[in-house]
């Protein structure tokens, strides 16, 4: 599922460096503009968020952003951080650089507790600083400025030339973030990523969690050596930790049956493992469809008028 999510990332992104290409050439009309790109706008969908608690509407600049930031806080609602473990590219990316630097090295590190805790922190704060400045410090009429803005017209092309054109600070940055990601698993995940945290936090109120059958249990420990999140999943009841992302590893690895498995809180009640990528498959299905059919999909900038704004951000030709 994560791998098909990607594929879709891709081909999102070709259509969108088209696009791109499109309004620069001025030639021709501009391509379609792809709206599933605002799924990596996460700082404008949190400003179109708090403009949708306080006036009721949805801001018709980049509908797609806040509807799929919307499918990803139902998600983590129902499925604690479900989003990052079946959805997120960047979770799969992440993943697969730890199994390069595994085969390279023979094992990935992992931090010393007296590490980890504060590290973990760093999301949370990362979040902390955008939740503040767009909740606290912006009042309305100026959140409202900021999403009419240009700037905000053009933030995907702008992220765009961020990775076509980067400076020697971004490329530092970037080599050095690959290279802890080889080294420790989920580094980006786990300590640095806001989405991350937003997803944990959310997850604390699910009513999902993994939880084991202890009379069954024969304490084998496979459980907790699969775990990405590192989580002692043996030596647990019910696992209630943030960073649980319900990928089921844990699950997959039991040599009991049904020893472990998602229950509903306050129930006994445990659900079949395929529910969970089902469910969360149709809530971003539904977010898309609800979108198109209600008019919240596409943004409502002129393609023309975007057109002129790339051609007026976009670096010379020589």
């Amino acid at each position: 599922m994560q791998l098909i999510f990607s594929a879709l990332c891709l081909l999102i992104g070709w259509q969108f460096l088209e696009f791109y290409h499109s309004c620069v050439g001025a030639s021709q009309p501009p391509l379609p503009r792809p709206p599933s790109v605002e799924a990596f706008l996460p700082i404008s969908a949190l400003m179109s968020a708090r403009f949708w608690l306080q006036t009721g509407a949805i801001h018709p600049v980049h509908p797609a952003g806040l509807l799929i930031f919307a499918a990803i806080a139902a998600v983590s609602f129902l499925f604690k951080r479900a989003f990052c473990s079946w959805i997120c590219p960047f979770g799969l990316l992440s993943e697969k650089l730890a199994d390069i630097g595994r085969k390279i090295i023979g094992r990935n590190p992992t931090l010393p507790r007296w590490a980890d805790w504060p590290m973990r922190a760093l999301k949370y704060l990362l979040l902390g600083f955008f939740v503040d400045v767009i909740f606290r410090r912006m009042d309305l009429p100026s959140l409202g400025a900021f999403l009419d803005s240009p700037f905000n017209q053009t933030a995907d092309v702008r992220l765009l030339l961020f990775f076509l054109h980067p400076g020697t600070t971004t490329i530092l940055i970037l080599a050095i973030l690959i290279g802890l990601s080889l080294l420790v698993r989920h580094f980006w995940c786990r300590y640095l990523c806001p989405y991350g945290a937003l997803t944990a936090l959310a997850g604390l109120v699910s009513p999902t969690h993994i939880s084991r059958h202890i009379p069954s249990c024969i304490e084998c420990a496979k459980c907790a050596k699969v775990c990405p999140a590192r989580l002692p999943v043996d030596r647990l009841r019910h696992v209630r930790s943030d960073e649980c992302s319900l990928c089921l590893e844990c699950v997959e690895a039991c040599p009991v049956p049904n020893t472990l498995g998602i229950n509903v809180a306050l129930t006994r009640r445990r659900i079949p493992s395929w529910i969970l990528p089902s469910v969360v498959g149709a809530i971003f299905l539904l977010a898309i469809i609800w979108g198109k059919l209600s008019g919240h999909w596409q943004s409502s900038v002129p393609s023309q008028q975007i057109a002129e704004q790339i051609q007026s951000v976009a670096p010379r030709q020589p």
